[in-house]
Formats: C-alpha cells, structure tokens, sequence
C-alpha cells in the first residue's frame, strides 16, 4: 500500500531523532543513515492501518536492525586494520541527538562511544535508550521482547561495565578554545615535560586510520610515552603535508560535545583528535584519520563558524 503524505511525514518527524539513536548504537554516520532508510523500507511495507503508535513501531523496527548490524559489525572490526574508533561529529550535527543533560552529553563523548565497544548488542541498545533518550524499561522491554525486569538488570550491567572513577569535565566554549589552545601550544612547542602536565599520569592516545592513513595501530599509555609520541607527530615535516595534501590549518573545535582539535586542508577535515578531559588533566586522545569516517565532518565543516585556526600553517 503506498505511503500517503502523512505516512511520509510522520516518518520524515521521526528521522532525526532515528538517526541519533542508530548513531549511537553503530558509532558511525553512515551505518546510521542506512539503518534509518531500511526503517523507513519496512514502513514502507508494512501494514501501516495496524501501527497503533507510529513513534514507538519505528523505534522497534530500527532498534532490531541496529542489532544485526551490531553482531556483524563484532566480526567486521576483527578484520578492521588497526584500531577502530567511532565516527566523530563536529558539534550542532543533528546526529548528536539530545544533549539537553549532563547525562545525554555524557553518553554521546567520545569517551563512552569507545566504552560501548564493550558491551554486548543488548547491553548497548539498552544504555543508549535509557541514558540518552529517556525511554523507560517497560519500553525498552517491549522494542527488544524482554521483560521489564531484565532491561533493569541489563542497564545495570552496562553501566557497570562502562563506569570510570573519572569525572568527565563539562566545559564551556570558551573553556575549550583554551584547552584546545594550552594542548597545542604544547604539543608543538617540542618540549616534552609541557605535554607531561597537561595529561593524567595514566593518559593513554589511540588513532585510526582503517589502513588508509599510517596511525599507530596500538594505543600508547602512560603521560610520558603519550607526550614523547605527540612532540613526535605535531613536528612538521613535508612527508606528512604531502599525506594529508597540503599545508593544513588547525583548529580549536568541539567534538561529540568535548574539546578537539580539528585539521584541515583546504576545504577538507584531515583530522579530527578529540580530548577526553576531566578534572586531572586530558585522560585520553583519539584521533581520527580514517577518511571514511571524516565526509560527514567535513560536510558539517562548512557550515560552521570555527574563527581563526590556533595555527594558521602546520
């Protein structure tokens, strides 16, 4: 039966708030938006004059593909060459979804996305749902067919496995210029013990490159060891301009709703390192190199307004 205009924009209301969960559930934009189009395939087909509640029939729908995908994406990522790392999103992306708490800001970090890595598909579906959309456990259980009861013992569980004894600093815009600013005026500075104070004694440093950009394939930790790495790579030199195509500018920018540094060339984002910061110092730096995992940011980048680069010609 085809759609009818309202069908259509019933679903069209939905899409956005779809493409943050699958977002968060896959850690990547483009898995996210073909999620929502298989969701909207199937209400497509679907016999609509029996969806009682349009909202919560999609949901369901979009929520079970998110775990297929899930279960494949686990053997996908054996294979994956070096470290995978989430797709990260310049801030006011859509696909941030709800960021209205400390809670919902908490959840979309860098940091967590990476820590969602551990848990299982259920686990996943049922923090993401709870802590970052509000859907109560009588919901949940009915989108994944279990019972209340054991979504409460899942949540807690997930929460469990993903819990830090660090805080996560919530910082204003300004906060992050100056973080951004105080890391690179370190880091290329070449003075190692700058980058020292900067970190926690336990900072650690990961990149992905998924075998198209050299990143190191193995996460580097402890301060000195990540300090001495990163006087190493924000050192100049032609073979790296002529990898990333050209003399980039970097900037100070806002990441998954935490300070990062971003870098481009030309028109192109080229990295994007996001700083995992928290009342000690930066705890943890990833970096994202993988072009892949950089269209959307580099899409969003346009219409941004980032001011002037901290450095206007690496």
């Amino acid at each position: 039966m085809p759609l009818s205009s309202h069908e259509v924009e019933l679903f069209e209301r939905s899409r956005a708030r779809l493409e943050a969960i699958a977002y968060r559930l896959l850690g990547s934009a483009s898995d996210a938006e073909d999620a929502v189009q298989d969701t909207f395939l199937r209400w497509q087909a679907a016999d609509r004059r029996h969806v009682q509640t349009p909202e919560a029939w999609l949901t369901k729908v979009l929520t079970n593909l998110c775990l297929n995908q899930l279960t494949s994406a686990r053997a996908r990522r054996e294979a994956y060459v070096g470290t995978w790392l989430p797709e990260p999103l310049l801030t006011g992306d859509p696909m941030l979804g709800p960021v209205d708490t400390a809670e919902q800001r908490e959840a979309v970090s860098m940091a967590v996305l990476v820590l969602l890595e551990r848990l299982s598909a259920n686990e996943r579906v049922v923090y993401v749902l709870r802590a970052a959309f509000g859907y109560s456990h009588g919901e949940i259980a009915e989108f994944l067919d279990l019972t209340e009861s054991n979504c409460q013992q899942i949540y807690r569980r997930a929460k469990q496995h993903i819990s830090t004894d660090r805080v996560r600093a919530d910082v204003d815009a300004t906060s992050t210029r100056k973080i951004v600013e105080e890391f690179l005026v370190a880091a290329t500075s070449g003075e190692v013990q700058r980058l020292v104070e900067l970190l926690t004694a336990d900072a650690t440093s990961v990149g992905d490159g998924g075998g198209k950009i050299p990143a190191r394939t193995t996460p580097i930790a402890g301060a000195l060891a990540v300090a001495r790495f990163l006087r190493g790579l924000f050192a100049p030199t032609q073979a790296k301009r002529d990898r990333i195509g050209g003399r980039p500018a970097v900037y100070a920018g806002v990441a998954n709703g935490g300070p990062a540094v971003v870098v481009v060339t030309g028109d192109q984002v080229v990295a994007i390192m996001s700083l995992q910061v928290t009342g000690e110092g930066i705890a943890a730096i990833h970096t994202q190199v993988n072009p892949d995992k950089l269209a959307r940011a580099t899409h969003r980048w346009s219409a941004v307004e980032p001011g002037a680069p901290v450095i206007e010609t690496w």
